[in-house]
């Protein structure tokens, strides 16, 4: 055995381990490793750092834009209240409800922000219906990972394989010729997962559904307009009775006073409806057409831009000028320059119209004002607490268009092959921020430079496990073990080390380091190289068993209150039966 080879096998167990103990973050351990093949001498410097300029890496950059602009005009959040309305319990209908918009959506946007952007969507989703989040994103992970391996963008992984493929002289990916087997296996995966979830999933609620929704609540009025749908329904009818985190106390009209009120009620227009609730509930609610907060010249609520306007909460304290008067006196609006939607006492439900509330010291308002309105009164005496309240993402509808008519474009572009997917997308990427579909500052910390630098350092990575001897004598295990199995064996070796490596340590260094060892096992086999690249890149992205083997996982682990064993419990299932169908549909579509 050479010097090389020895090398880099301790420098690759290395790094495992310390993958997989967690004892720093992926990025500097990857990079660490790289540097360490370099001062071996196993890769010369052009090698090494070949991935930072490599085109699948710079894609993966790009896209987080893409993926930014997508997010900020809630494409997603109306996805998710979509397909998920009329769904009250955990059953194989509402997994698939839930799982197969997720996927479509991460299939054309990259599924690690796609995941990041529906956390706190599908766990307000959850509150709101009195079910555990823990029952929910596990399925949103999988459900992302499994649309990511459907086209060339979907997946960091895809363009991992994709880049090191032109890098080897190959052509790389067409859009959508992964589709022709991510597809299956993607429809495969959720009706899985769908009728396991509900028995695989724990029960796990956070704290603030164990104490009850009503532990802070705000009252705010909403006037009925011609545009709302429900004009002449009963209360029951427009839904407004049995609302989670919601609840009306009172309706105003025609100067007099409906309390308590009748779920036969109709609603007329100019009436104006009273509301307690959380926050988020109470900022959905100025979304629902022809249902009007307040009208204000300036702020168009529910058409306003959050990358300018944000929503906050002051405390009000006990020297301010506020106190003591109503909202109407106060002139709120051209003193503060912020719009007061609602308002929270402690220990008291207020019943009356906002405008008539007198304050008192230590009630709570939620406002909407323009960025910066917490750093221009945080001193203030007129507030003794100044924070940002819950993020909802709002831009104008024209906005929201037109970010779809961008994206739409971009995929267009990049299958027709009119542009490269690089070029393409950096294209999209700058309209989007140009037209102000995404603020720079947004667009800027949208690029997770971690992962970006993980996929970099795998370029480098995997061509020294190629100049080592490596890959060769790993591919020739892997023939020589499996090839009594035929064709079939050896791909379900591929699938399978590729999976399994991806559990341990990252997809994109998974993908890249098991990239020489599919091409060295294609070539020594005599067959096709490109059908094994489909299902390294597919097995690369399969990892469901644990939280560390691919973002998204990660992503939800916290936030969903899981422990190690939950990911376990269902990932073995669907590792295990999503690889087989895998080499399955491979040996019968290619050989």
């Amino acid at each position: 055995m050479s010097f090389g080879l020895i090398y880099t096998g301790v420098v690759l167990v290395l790094m495992t381990l310390a993958l997989v103990k967690e004892f720093v973050k992926p990025a500097f351990v990857v990079f660490s490793a790289l540097i360490l093949l370099t001062l071996g001498g196993v890769i010369d410097l052009q090698e090494a750092f070949s991935g930072f300029s490599n085109s699948g890496m710079l894609t993966v950059a790009i896209l987080y834009v893409v993926s930014a602009s997508l997010q900020s005009s809630e494409i997603m959040e109306g996805l998710v209240s979509f397909f998920l309305r009329g769904s009250r319990k955990q059953s194989a209908l509402s997994y698939l409800k839930l799982m197969f918009p997720i996927s479509f959506v991460s299939a054309f946007v990259n599924n690690t922000p796609v995941v990041a952007a529906l956390v706190p969507i599908v766990k307000k989703w959850a509150r709101l219906n009195g079910i555990a989040p823990s029952k929910l994103l596990i399925p949103v992970s999988y459900a992302a990972i499994l649309g990511g391996i459907c086209t060339l963008i979907g997946t960091s992984t895809n363009l991992v394989v994709h880049g090191m493929m032109i890098q080897k002289g190959m052509e790389g990916f067409g859009f959508f010729e992964i589709t022709k087997l991510g597809l299956p296996v993607a429809v495969f995966g959720i009706l899985l997962m769908s009728f396991l979830g509900a028995k695989l999933l724990p029960d796990r609620r956070d704290i603030i559904q164990e104490l009850g929704e009503n532990t802070r609540e705000f009252v705010a009025e909403m006037k009925v307009t011609r545009e709302y749908p429900y004009i002449g329904k009963t209360i029951t009818q427009a839904g407004l009775r049995h609302l989670k985190g919601l609840f009306l106390f009172q309706v105003e009209r025609a100067g007099e006073i409906i309390a308590p009120v009748s779920p036969d009620e109709r609603i007329l227009v100019g009436d104006r409806l009273f509301f307690t609730g959380l926050p988020e509930t109470i900022v959905e609610l100025q979304r629902v057409p022809g249902l009007e907060v307040v009208k204000d010249s300036e702020f168009d609520l529910s058409n306003y831009d959050s990358d300018r306007v944000k929503l906050y909460e002051a405390v009000v304290s006990s020297s301010s000028g506020l106190v003591g008067k109503n909202v109407r006196e106060s002139n709120f609006r051209k003193v503060y320059d912020a719009v007061i939607l609602a308002i929270h006492r402690s220990g008291e439900r207020v019943r009356k119209k906002v405008g008539d509330i007198v304050i008192k010291p230590g009630d709570t308002l939620l406002l909407l004002a323009k960025d910066g309105f917490d750093k221009k009164w945080y001193n203030r005496s007129d507030f003794s607490l100044v924070s940002k309240s819950v993020e909802v993402y709002s831009k104008p509808r024209w906005k929201t268009i037109l970010a779809i008519a961008i994206f739409a474009a971009m995929i267009v572009v990049a299958t027709l092959k009119i542009l490269p997917i690089l070029l393409a997308a950096a294209l999209a990427a700058i309209l989007m921020v140009v037209l102000g579909i995404v603020s720079p500052e947004k667009a800027r910390d949208s690029i997770d430079l971690n992962v970006l630098l993980v996929i970099a350092c795998s370029f480098g990575i995997g061509r020294a496990v190629e100049n080592s001897g490596l890959a060769g004598i790993i591919a020739k295990g892997v023939i020589g073990g499996l090839s009594m199995f035929g064709t079939v064996g050896i791909l379900a070796g591929i699938y399978f080390l590729a999976s399994v490596y991806t559990e341990l340590i990252t997809n994109n260094a998974a993908a890249a380091i098991m990239f020489p060892v599919a091409y060295s096992a294609a070539t020594f086999s005599g067959v096709d190289p490109r059908p094994f690249m489909l299902v390294l890149a597919i097995g690369a992205s399969a990892s469901f068993a644990t939280p560390i083997g691919y973002q998204t996982n990660l992503i939800v682990y916290g936030p969903g209150g899981y422990k190690f064993k939950d990911f376990l419990k269902s990932g073995i299932i669907m590792n295990v039966s999503v690889g087989i169908f895998v080499v399955v549909i491979a040996t019968l579509m290619f050989y």
